[in-house]
């Protein structure tokens, strides 16, 4: 487990955004990206009947619509234990592979870092 208060103040930012996506809209996960610009994209789980998207998914694809270049960092607010395959790849084809990827639990504690 990390220290939330250890982390770099833009980092526990979008763990903060993406903790706050979670709890605003009551779904499973809610997730923060951060562009190379170093504007942040919030989202959480979409789940409508023709449409499922996972928040980080959701989150790159805000960031790209946008028109970010790229990505620094990734957060994701779960229950899961592990960040999904589908996820990492999404952010590594925006950010490259050795974008960090939080998870954190619902309370913001970082359970973990991986890069993408």
């Amino acid at each position: 487990m990390t220290d939330s208060n250890a982390l770099d103040p833009e980092d526990r930012k979008i763990v903060t955004l993406a903790r706050s996506a979670r709890a605003r809209n009551g779904v499973p996960e809610g997730a923060a990206v951060r562009d190379s610009t170093g504007r942040t994209y919030v989202a959480g789980t979409v789940e409508l009947a023709s449409l499922k998207l996972s928040a980080l998914r959701t989150a790159v694809a805000m960031a790209v619509a946008s028109g970010a270049e790229s990505l620094e960092a990734a957060a994701v607010v779960s229950a899961a234990g592990e960040i999904d395959a589908e996820d990492l790849a999404a952010v590594r084809d925006l950010g490259g592979p050795g974008t960090p990827v939080l998870l954190a639990g619902a309370d913001g504690s970082v359970r973990a870092t991986v890069s993408a």
